[in-house]
């Protein structure tokens, strides 16, 4: 793997370890309701399980992107990238909230682009 493809890959991971930080750790915090937009501290409380759980796939995620780096696989690294970028076309068009595309695909599909040439 090139250069530039390892610190694109290495910063979906991150940002997906941080995906893993709010929605695990700070989804009833002031940050959390923030950063997702959510509707109130009520309704934090009430999907703090579900956060969470959707907090462990982002961690799974950044997980396999790191093991790829580490043991510089690039199908494995292609493997991760495409989750990421289906799991970031699906929250985008399930939410009706662009941002997500933008925030979660877009940077897996231009690391997707440096992995395949």
């Amino acid at each position: 793997m090139s250069t530039i493809a390892i610190i694109l890959i290495a910063f979906v991971a991150l940002e997906h370890f941080y995906f893993l930080i709010l929605e695990m750790f700070l989804w009833t915090t002031p940050k959390g309701i923030k950063a997702f937009g959510l509707k109130s501290k009520q309704f934090a409380e009430d999907t703090k399980v579900l956060a969470a759980n959707q907090g462990l796939y982002n961690g799974f995620l950044s997980a396999g992107l790191i093991y790829a780096i580490v043991t510089n696989d690039l199908e494995i690294a292609i493997f991760f990238l495409i989750c990421v970028t289906v799991a970031g076309i699906y929250g985008s068009y399930s939410t009706k909230q662009i941002k997500l595309f933008v925030v979660q695909a877009v940077p897996a599909i231009i690391a997707l682009i440096f992995c395949l040439f």
